[in-house]
């Protein structure tokens, strides 16, 4: 079965799948579906998760053998695998699409990865998930629906905008759902309101919170970054951890960013031109400046993404580290400084609660 997201919560409340493929280049509505499955997932009694982070070298292998182990206790487990992009390999694909095929008894299969492109979504493994299980399809807001998907979400907290606060308020994220996402937080926070008796929101008070918005922002890192200015983007890091911002939030910001330059620009060995990009002509200058800069070392974006993985880990409490120090050096590495990115171990098996 294929969901988009809006229907996935729906379906988890008719019943819970036996397994779950999450993928998708929007890492807020990656996030969302995932902590929807869990819930679901907890709600049915699955009380503990063991994550697996693919990376060069992953044992298939260690994943089938922890489907067959019995649990000393008999508890019911997640078990999430992380793919930093949908390539497993030949022997990855094949333990995928056996997981997605049919239930394994106290055991649920959440796969986590980021977009799909045409060739990856006819693969044997997602054509398994799609067909025996479900498979949760996140396709990026187009710029034209992010108004709307800004109203919808302002709804949820009771506020509606008039006209042209909804566009103001897309225009000023440029297609940047995290943060957007804030904005709204911000908004529902100062304003109030509820569902069944919404506020109207104006495009002056669309205009009055962003200019009220933190000194440090999402938005301003991700820019940092892309620019290849590696001190101002410590700087906005360090500021935004001195604000107390979520680290989940600051982790979505720059995995998206590396995806963004993956994905802007593919073939820039081959002279291919640049693909368009969602988010208005200044980030699109960005990501091409970005692009430029980083699109002959590829292996060191997927390295990124690699520990953007273990960053995860840091901030879920999985692996013990500073979650913060490991954003300071992704953040880095992506302004184009040569810090090292060695992670730890290639499996990584957490016990903690769903």
């Amino acid at each position: 079965m294929r969901l988009l997201p809006d229907a996935l919560t729906r379906d988890l409340q008719r019943s819970l799948g036996h397994a779950y493929l999450v993928a998708g280049a929007e890492p807020l509505l990656v996030e969302e579906a995932t902590d929807a499955i869990r819930a679901a997932a907890r709600a049915q009694g699955f009380t503990g998760r063991d994550v697996f982070v693919v990376d060069r070298g992953f044992e298939w292998g260690a994943i089938l053998q922890e489907t067959q182990a019995m649990s000393l206790f008999a508890d019911r487990r997640i078990l999430e695998i992380r793919l930093p992009t949908p390539k497993p390999g030949v022997e990855g694909g094949r333990v995928l699409a056996q997981l997605a095929a049919e239930p394994i008894p106290d055991f649920l299969i959440l796969v986590i990865t980021s977009g799909l492109d045409w060739a990856e979504r006819k693969t044997s493994w997602v054509k398994a998930f799609e067909d025996r299980a479900v498979f949760v399809d996140i396709e990026p807001v187009p710029t034209e629906k992010l108004p709307a998907w800004i109203t919808q979400r302002l709804s949820r907290h009771g506020l509606q905008p008039e006209d042209g606060a909804a566009e103001l308020l897309a225009e000023r994220c440029e297609g940047n759902l995290v943060s957007a996402h804030q904005e709204i937080g911000r908004l529902a926070l100062v304003l109030g309101g509820e569902p069944q008796t919404p506020r109207a929101l104006s495009v002056d008070a669309v205009a009055d919170s962003v200019a009220r918005s933190a000194r440090f922002s999402l938005l301003q890192l991700g820019e940092a970054a892309l620019a290849g200015d590696a001190p101002r983007a410590l700087r906005i890091l360090e500021g935004l951890r001195s604000e107390g911002e979520e680290p989940t939030l600051v982790l979505w910001t720059l995995a998206e960013e590396i995806r963004a330059v993956l994905q802007f620009n593919p073939n820039a060995d081959r002279g291919a031109p640049m693909r368009t990009w969602r988010g208005g002509p200044r980030r699109q200058r960005a990501l091409a400046q970005a692009a430029k800069r980083l699109g002959r070392e590829r292996a060191r974006l997927y390295q990124m993404l690699q520990f953007a993985g273990h960053a995860d880990l840091l901030v879920k409490g999985v692996r013990p580290g500073d979650a913060w120090g490991a954003f300071a050096r992704l953040a880095a590495a992506l302004a184009g400084a040569p810090v090292p990115l060695s992670l730890p171990t290639s499996l990584v098996r957490g016990g903690s609660a769903a």
